[in-house]
């Protein structure tokens, strides 16, 4: 039981392609009958045959990996490419770390943790990169006892 025009006609009909053309197994006797475009309609008609509809490609494993870069992971040394300049440049790399300190020390000012005079000359010191990160903004505070007494 060939059931070749039959998918083709059906496929010219439903403008599709003739893989995705479905055929109920259980009316195949009455699909292999009708031969006239005018039968294959009627058979359309009752849902003996159907279009298969278009399947598109799953993103449920693009958005796992999403999760997990997310969370951080798949950022390991063999996964980058280009050096770490190229990745950060130098100047976004300053870019962070400055506003990072401007926004500590005005934190240290407005809660009067340091003076007025101190948060200029740190300010200025930080401008000129004297401090790498917070952690060493804050060590030269304690060794230098620019903490606001009390």
């Amino acid at each position: 039981m060939s059931l070749k025009s039959q998918r083709r006609l059906a496929a010219q009909i439903l403008k599709v392609g003739e893989n995705r053309v479905w055929i109920n197994p259980n009316r195949a006797e009455d699909v292999e009958i009708a031969i006239t475009r005018q039968e294959i309609k009627k058979l359309i008609h009752e849902g003996a045959i159907k279009r298969i509809p278009v399947s598109g490609v799953s993103r449920a494993r693009a958005r796992i990996i999403h999760e997990k870069k997310k969370k951080g992971l798949r950022r390991g040394s063999g996964r980058r490419t280009g050096s770490s300049g190229a990745r950060v440049t130098k100047k976004e790399a300053w870019m962070f770390r400055i506003r990072a300190l401007r926004r500590r020390l005005r934190e240290l000012e407005t809660r009067r943790i340091i003076t007025r005079a101190n948060y200029r000359q740190l300010y200025d010191m930080a401008e000129s990169g004297a401090f790498k990160s917070i952690a060493e903004l804050e060590r030269h505070i304690k060794s230098q006892g620019l903490w606001r007494k009390r």
